[in-house]
């Protein structure tokens, strides 16, 4: 039997924050946000009022940095065991929100350890305390709804992806009105990022016919809109908040591959963000899993409308489509090109594929792969070299 799992309320369009007033009934929202975009947006103040217009007593926890680290998720945790909220509100980018969710664990188990909670889907059951309300302002790692969260241990420089459906929010707000306020190269990175969670998620070994179809919708709207929106139409940026949303639910059911497991660990050890290791990786990941799931590929590009006649000609469009959406958005197709040196590559290399085959997404991509070949994609990605084994 297999399970398909989302929130169960996803409120969208201009003005959605209005809709924490379903809240009313509750009697304690703690508020978790990172850095001061959403307090100069007016977001973060707009969350507060609606929240206590509802009848709900408000606390804050800011400073959730990007990449969040296991102390700041503890010192979350502690906050909550002070104030004993009913509700708790993660406003921000996917890090806000991925830290929420890995505090809201040890809010409701303190006893539990973050050793406990590293195997995917192994995590106690929540809500004995609180729901959980997503609000995101970036278009691209879809944290709102799924079922997974990415810590930070920085004693190792690893990025660990927490997952159980447990930690899939109770209620996604997608307001398109915040994220108007990203830059064109947060717009860029993220953008990239819900496409390489589309593709990957299609050709996933956990995928289904649902994920399949948010995943070829999410892919074909994020080509429409990703560019439009990088240049700063009001428009596309509402769809593409909406893309990365659909995308995001295909995943975190179907699963992701080893174009994540490498962002992951490149991302700790290189200081690149999520985003931009995803749009340098997924070409040559595409390349590497096209053996096993051409035929997958393929019919993405057909999706697409991109030009071939065979599943390899498809594929190689596919792939050349990629790099020309990177190159649009000025981003470099290798890991030299993005400033990381000859020297710090070397030195990381055999450590990065090592725990990138260990990493939780490796186990959903099609095509299976040891820590020869995990490096040889690496090395791929970061020379800019074909795949061809």
């Amino acid at each position: 039997m297999s399970r398909f799992t989302l929130p169960r309320d996803i409120y969208y369009g201009p003005g959605a924050l209005e809709e924490l007033k379903v809240l009313q009934g509750h009697k304690k929202a703690m508020i978790f946000t990172g850095g001061s975009s959403m307090k100069r947006g007016g977001f973060l103040q707009k969350t507060e009022e609606v929240l206590k217009a509802a009848g709900l007593e408000t606390a804050l926890f800011e400073g959730i940095e990007p990449d969040p680290s296991i102390e700041t998720v503890m010192k979350g945790a502690q906050a909550m065991r002070e104030f004993e909220p009913d509700v708790i509100v993660a406003i921000g980018g996917g890090s806000p929100i991925d830290a929420a969710k890995a505090m809201w664990i040890f809010y409701e188990y303190p006893e539990k350890t973050f050793e406990d909670i590293k195997t995917p889907f192994t995590m106690p059951k929540l809500r004995n305390k609180a729901i959980f309300v997503a609000i995101p302002s970036t278009s691209g790692t879809a944290s709102e709804v799924t079922a997974f969260s990415v810590i930070t241990d920085y004693s190792s420089g690893i990025k660990y992806p927490l997952a159980d459906f447990e930690i899939t929010p109770d209620i996604a707000v997608l307001d398109t009105d915040i994220p108007l306020t990203m830059p064109p190269k947060l717009t860029a990175h993220t953008g990239i990022d819900a496409l390489t969670h589309a593709i990957e998620a299609y050709v996933a070994t956990a995928r289904s016919d649902f994920s399949d179809a948010l995943a070829l919708k999410a892919i074909g709207d994020i080509f429409d809109n990703l560019v439009d929106s990088y240049h700063g139409d009001k428009e596309a940026r509402g769809k593409m908040h909406i893309a990365q949303c659909l995308a995001g639910m295909a995943f975190s059911n179907a699963l992701l591959g080893i174009a994540h497991s490498l962002a992951h660990k490149t991302g700790a050890v290189f200081h690149i963000p999520h985003g931009c290791c995803n749009a340098i990786l997924l070409p040559y990941v595409i390349q590497y899993n096209s053996r096993v799931c051409m035929a997958r590929y393929a019919a993405i590009a057909r999706y697409l409308g991109l030009p071939g006649g065979t599943d390899k000609q498809l594929t190689d469009s596919l792939v050349k489509a990629i790099c020309g959406l990177n190159k649009e958005l000025n981003i470099e197709q290798t890991y030299a090109a993005n400033g990381v040196s000859e020297e710090l590559y070397k030195e990381h290399a055999d450590a990065i594929a090592h725990n990138a085959v260990l990493d939780p997404c490796t186990l959903a991509n099609p095509r299976p792969i040891d820590d020869a070949a995990m490096k040889e994609v690496l090395a791929c990605a970061y020379y800019g070299k074909r795949v061809t084994f």
